[in-house]
């Protein structure tokens, strides 16, 4: 009887010692398996801090600013467009601003003078103003009949005259600083733009004038 106690009490404490064995071992595992857990995420911190001390490091350059660019041209911005603040000068010649000018001025009084097609070539206008009053009043002179030569074209143009206006030109008495016109005719256009003429007006006249 005392023998069957201490063989159940025996094989008591051997599956006691098994079971707490068993537990100390389970408990091992789980430490070892925490502990490695831990490891893995200290392992683990440094690629991701690597991860975010790359991303400081190509910030720079993303932000980095660009090349700058060649001055764009006078006149024009870098997208090639025209800078509507600088201002087109367009140059045109004073053709008498040599010795002719100063005879049209010495002579006859007059300066700026001028040809121009108009009315689509139907009409050629010329134009002067007047400096000295006296000189000058034999271009405003009613009795004076005005011609423009064209040797060119080879005609002969005179200012027409119309009903309830007259002649097409400015007759009245000259005055200092003004400018006076008239226009001839040139049915049919003979005469075109870049012809070398003359314009006779009484005792005046003026060659070499250009048709603009």
């Amino acid at each position: 009887m005392q023998s069957s106690i201490v063989a159940r009490v025996s094989s008591s404490v051997i599956g006691a010692k098994r079971l707490a064995a068993v537990l100390i071992s389970c408990g091992m595992l789980t430490t070892a398996l925490a502990q490695t857990s831990v490891d893995s995420s200290k392992t683990t911190t440094p690629s991701g801090q690597r991860a975010s001390d790359s991303s400081k490091t190509s910030a720079p350059a993303a932000s980095a600013k660009p090349a700058p660019t060649k001055k764009a041209a006078a006149g024009k911005t870098a997208s090639g467009k025209t800078n509507s603040n600088v201002a087109i000068i367009k140059h045109q010649p004073d053709r008498f601003a040599g010795r002719a000018g100063t005879y049209y001025r010495v002579v006859w009084g007059v300066d700026s003078l001028a040809v121009k097609w108009a009315e689509s070539g139907e009409i050629i206008r010329f134009s002067y103003r007047v400096l000295d009053v006296d000189k000058a009043r034999v271009l405003n002179d009613k009795k004076s009949e005005p011609s423009l030569i064209d040797p060119k074209a080879g005609v002969k143009l005179v200012v027409p005259s119309l009903e309830q206006v007259g002649q097409l030109r400015q007759s009245t008495d000259p005055e200092e600083g003004k400018s006076y016109w008239m226009a001839f005719s040139n049915k049919g256009r003979p005469v075109k733009r870049g012809d070398h003429v003359s314009v006779v007006i009484g005792t005046f006249k003026a060659d070499g004038l250009v048709v603009d």
